[in-house]
Order: C-alpha cells, then structure tokens, then sequence
C-alpha cells in the first residue's frame, strides 16, 4: 500500500477528531521531566507517561476510539480482538463503558495477571495452544464466522488514530522535542505517534525501538516487506509476536520513522531498574524498551529535549522485581 500525502492527511484529521472526542473517558497523561535520567544520558529526558493511563497502558486510547465509532448493529454483536493483555484490557474496559460485549483470543503462555485482568473487566477470554500471530489469526477467523468486527490491535487506522493522540498530546506538551523514542511490537502506536508528528512537529525524530530477540517488524522494514521470523523470549512480552500479512503499519512506519534501534535483554532490564531508581515508577518490559532505546542512542541527542513514551506497566511483580534485581 503506497502512503502518500492524501492517506497521511486522511489519518491526521481521524488522529485529531480521537483527541477531542475521546476525552474525558481518556486521560491526557503527563509528560514529566526526569532530573535523574537527563543527568544519566546527557539528554533532556521527558517521560510520556501512558503507565499512567486508565488500564495501565496506551492501548486503551486506541480502543476507545474504534469502539465509540462503531455503528449500532455492529455494537449489539460484540467485537472480537486478539492480545497478550493489554489491547484486551483497553477493549474490555471501553466495552464495559459502551454495553458492548468483547471476547479476546490469546495465548496459553500470555501473563497470567494480564488474563485475569482481562476477565477482571469483563472480556470473554480464550486461551489457545498457539503463538501470537496464530492467536490473532484465529481470533480474525472467529469474528469472520461469527459476523462480528475483528479489533486488531494495530493493523486498524481507527486503532492508529486513537494512539496517534499521544503525538497530539506531545506536541502540545512540548513543542520543541527533536525527538520521541517508541517500542513498537506491531507498529500501532508508533504509526500514530509518527503521523500526529509528522503533521505537527515533522521536524522531531520518531525512534522506533525493539528488542533484540523480537524484532519482527523491524526486520520487515529491512526486507521491505513483512516476514515470519522465530523469536526468542523477551521480557517485552507486549512487543512480541509476528505481524499480521499485509499490515497497513508497514509502510506506515516505512514512511514516518527516522531511525531504528535494537537493545538486548539485560539493556531493558537495566532501563526498568534506571526508572524504578530515579522516577520509583513501576514499568513493564516494552517500556523499557524504549527508555532502553533512548539510552542507546543518546549521544545523538545531547544537550537536547527527548521524549521516552513508557507505553505501560502491567507486569507480574515477581517478574518485575527479578527484572531489576
């Protein structure tokens, strides 16, 4: 699919009727300056803090906007959606608040805490002996037999559109930033981040960072088109997974990101340990995936206004504290 000018200015009107239609059920969530981690890195460390979004996640602004533009009929059926947790989560909660039932496929390995959290909100959750990619394939599948809408958690530009309110967000927040750095699993967040700013801000830098061992969509973009490739475990457990064929966020990011970096297990444990030390903020793994990120290439930007979205914290404690042990 070719991104020209028309599709990205299509997408920034959707991004910029999101951010006023979502609120106030959306949080506008803060964008904190870090004293601790600008003395670290050397750069000016500003903190998008989605940890602290209803949910615990940004997935929840993405959800919120599909459902709400969901026509009746489509209400009374239900949705179908596929997570590792928090895109379930973000569904559920905004189908609580709209009377629309959800029920999430994942994966028998998917966190515990995130499944029960799902149910928690009332999501009818099925667990199945597959990896993501299969999940989010049979989950898609159901929904089709079904007659029901199928809320992918990226490859939906309505998706993009309520996470390209944090680009909206960022750019009222501080206008200056050279640049935002981003964990990206299926590209969701960041082709929304990336389209806002490249409307706004196109001067500011969108980083896209991954894990080392889970770098599907990265090595897609390498490829120029999108591969399955075996991955390895990651703490960034909401990053991993493959990329559902023929996703819209392939060329989405092809066009909108300015860089790329890879960071290793013991990067992203340190990242979370770096956070929880200066800021006493909890974070899950993708999060500190893109704090990570930031620390990595620093040197670039020394001297200069940076922003780290910490994309969530729903992380099993015990896994968390043997994180940053």
């Amino acid at each position: 699919m070719l991104i020209d000018d028309a599709y990205l200015d299509t997408l920034f009107h959707a991004i910029a009727e999101a951010h006023r239609e979502v609120r106030p059920q959306v949080a506008v969530t803060p964008l904190a300056h870090s004293f601790g981690l600008s003395a670290k890195s050397g750069c000016q460390v500003y903190l998008k803090c989605e940890h602290l979004q209803h949910t615990g996640s940004f997935k929840y602004r993405g959800a919120s906007n599909k459902l709400r533009l969901l026509e009746a009929t489509q209400r009374g059926k239900g949705v179908v959606a596929a997570s590792s947790g928090n895109h379930g989560q973000g569904l559920a909660l905004a189908g609580q608040a709209l009377g629309i039932p959800v029920t999430v496929y994942t994966t028998s390995d998917a966190s515990p805490y995130k499944i029960d959290a799902m149910r928690a909100l009332g999501a009818d959750v099925r667990t199945l002996e597959m990896d993501s990619l299969g999940a989010e394939l049979e989950g898609a599948r159901q929904a089709l037999q079904q007659g029901k809408p199928f809320v992918s958690p990226y490859n939906d530009p309505e998706i993009i559109a309520g996470q390209g309110t944090i680009g909206m967000e960022l750019f009222e927040q501080m206008p200056d930033l050279a640049a935002v750095f981003v964990a990206v699993g299926g590209g969701g967040l960041i082709s929304g981040i990336g389209a806002a700013l490249h409307r706004l801000a196109p001067s500011v830098d969108v980083i896209g960072c991954w894990p080392a061992n889970a770098p599907t969509l990265q090595r897609s973009l390498e490829e120029g088109r999108i591969i399955e490739m075996e991955e390895a475990p990651t703490i960034s457990d909401g990053t991993a997974g493959g990329v559902e064929p023929g996703s819209i966020t392939l060329p989405l990011c092809q066009r909108l990101l300015k860089g790329t970096v890879l960071v290793s297990e013991q990067e992203i444990r340190d990242a979370m340990r770096d956070v929880a030390a200066t800021e006493r903020w909890i974070i899950e793994g993708a999060a500190g995936v893109a704090m990570a990120g930031m620390q990595k290439m620093a040197d670039a930007y020394r001297g200069k206004k940076v922003a780290v979205v910490l994309c969530g914290r729903n992380i099993v404690l015990e896994k968390y504290l043997e994180a940053i042990a």
